[in-house]
């Protein structure tokens, strides 16, 4: 447990020298399953790379601070594949919301760890 704050001081050396790309806003469709609305800002990193070969993904929350207080670490059955997404200035109520669409099949599951 002696490593975790040096975990978060990366992540924060990464999300503070990259480009947030925010592709799907609040409120939009995902591209591939219409049924989906994106309840949070989704998007990524610039010039990162991820498990799926794209940037690394981040949820960006409407907090002022705009911290990193979060990840998700999502597996996915279908794609054969796991992740972790970034959470940066999430509410609560927003934290409940990214948790929950990444739980809301029986294909995908995620767990929620907090930054303490």
């Amino acid at each position: 447990m002696e490593y975790n704050s040096a975990f978060w001081s990366a992540l924060d050396e990464i999300v503070n020298n990259s480009e947030i790309i925010i592709d799907r806003p609040k409120g939009s469709r995902h591209p591939k399953y219409p049924d989906e609305i994106y309840e949070v800002d989704y998007g990524y990193l610039k010039g990162t790379t991820s498990m799926d070969g794209a940037g690394i993904d981040v949820w960006k929350g409407i907090d002022t601070m705009q911290q990193i207080d979060a990840i998700i670490c999502t597996m996915d059955l279908l794609k054969k594949d796991s992740e972790i997404k970034i959470l940066i200035g999430c509410t609560e109520v927003e934290k409940e919301k990214i948790y929950k669409s990444h739980n809301n099949s029986k294909y995908m599951k995620g767990i929620l760890i907090r930054r303490k």
